[in-house]
């Protein structure tokens, strides 16, 4: 099994920056992407940026330009850089691994951008 352990969450003012980042651990060898979700009060679940094993990188189209996803295979670490933050850029964002035999998630950590 994957276990993931978010970080860096918290309250910050538009237009300002944070960095999530997501620790993995135990059968770390079988991820083959990670990817950053959010859900915002009363939405749907939305993926927002996702980097494969070889590194490829995908963003939504909300974040494009704000976002980027990045990684650190010695720390077993990837992080999500969220830059010229908007109010409705606020939720719950989560980290997920994907392997071909389960998709596990992280526990969440709320970010809220202030207006």
């Amino acid at each position: 099994q994957v276990q993931l352990v978010e970080s860096g969450g918290g309250l910050v003012q538009a237009g300002g920056s944070l960095r999530l980042s997501c620790a993995a651990s135990g059968r770390i060898f079988s991820i083959n992407a990670m990817e950053w979700y959010r859900q915002a009060p009363g939405k749907q679940r939305e993926l927002v940026a996702r980097i494969s094993s070889s590194g490829s990188t995908n963003f939504a189209d909300s974040v494009k330009d704000r976002f980027t996803i990045s990684r650190d295979n010695a720390k077993n670490t990837v992080y999500l850089q969220m830059n010229s933050l908007k109010p409705e850029d606020t939720a719950v964002y989560y980290c997920a691994a994907a392997s071909p035999l389960e998709f596990t998630w992280g526990q969440g950590t709320q970010v809220t951008v202030s207006s």
